[in-house]
């Protein structure tokens, strides 16, 4: 018995059998006007609210908008990149600067660094209470940095802060904390580790738990010390939370302003002035035009962390 014939392949343009062409056509739209419909509400919103004032902004960034050309703003003047170079000719802005670099670079591997000996904590030695330890390390977390920042400058007061209090009991005369040029920005370092690597150690706590056991199995098999299966073990199958970590710390300490605003109001002379800060400085000078321009070159440099921190800490191949 022989079989039949194979149906001829259909060419490019023919269609499927079925229903006609435009009714699948009209089918598609309809689909499509649908999906349109129901994303409607966040695109009016996304496009009025971000996408628009952020092309607006870049756009100012190139004037000499300032907040008595609001009623004339066919006044203003394009001055191209003159704004951009006045920046890097501003000595506050490079201070500014200097100060957020710091606080960065020197904030992001303090808080990783006790984020991930809290977690490895957690997740080996301590196993009474690590609930609570849980709970006690992420709350400062979802507690308004306004009010941590304002316990915290009662707590580093020269005259009745706890701290200073704390060290006259041992004859130790306590420094000014937050009015002398050289530790104020290190008090707020220690304070932003602090409140942010709770956050932090839940995320590590989450990817030591999926590092297989079977791979410290073998490693205490070959004679793998606990340090040498940390670093071995450990750290590269960290890498992607390890990256994640470093990239949300940094992009949120670039950003740097809450506590400066409450505790130092960028003082003493600019020591712990953040380029944020000066940002919103600006703006409530009216200096529209290159506020925008310095906003511009914080996004620059978010965008520059981000990348070497991807190059460093992604997985290899």
């Amino acid at each position: 018995m022989t079989s039949a014939p194979a149906a001829p392949a259909r060419t490019a343009g023919e269609t499927s059998p079925g229903r006609p062409a435009p009714v699948r056509r009209r089918k598609r739209l309809r689909q499509a006007l649908t999906g349109w419909a129901f994303s409607a509400p966040f695109t009016v919103l996304f496009v009025v609210f971000m996408a628009l004032p952020v092309v607006v902004s870049l756009v100012m960034s190139f004037t000499d908008l300032r907040s008595t050309d609001l009623r004339n703003p066919l006044a203003v003047n394009f001055l191209g990149i003159d704004n951009y170079a006045r920046l890097f000719s501003d000595r506050l802005f490079l201070r500014s600067a200097v100060n957020t670099l710091v606080f960065v670079a020197v904030g992001v591997p303090l808080t990783m660094v006790l984020a991930l000996a809290a977690a490895t904590g957690l997740n080996s030695g301590l196993v009474r209470f690590r609930t609570l330890f849980r709970v006690g390390f992420y709350l400062p977390v979802v507690t308004s940095i306004v009010a941590i920042a304002v316990v915290w400058r009662f707590l580093l007061d020269p005259e009745i802060g706890l701290v200073n209090n704390l060290l006259r009991l041992v004859g130790v005369d306590g420094p000014s904390w937050l009015y002398d040029t050289r530790l104020a920005l290190p008090s707020l370092i220690v304070m932003a580790a602090w409140r942010n690597f709770g956050f932090l150690m839940v995320i590590f706590l989450a990817g030591l738990q999926a590092v297989p056991a079977d791979l410290y199995e073998a490693a205490t098999l070959d004679g793998a010390t606990r340090w040498q299966q940390f670093r071995n073990v450990t750290l590269p199958m960290l890498r992607p939370t390890l990256l994640f970590g470093g990239v949300v710390t940094g992009v949120g300490y670039l950003q740097l302003f809450e506590e400066p605003f409450v505790m130092t109001q960028g003082g003493p002379l600019s020591s712990t002035l953040s380029v944020s800060f000066h940002i919103y400085n600006q703006f409530g000078f009216g200096n529209y035009g290159y506020a925008a321009a310095a906003s511009y070159v914080l996004f620059l440099a978010i965008v520059a962390l981000s990348a070497v921190q991807f190059r460093l800490l992604r997985e290899r191949s």
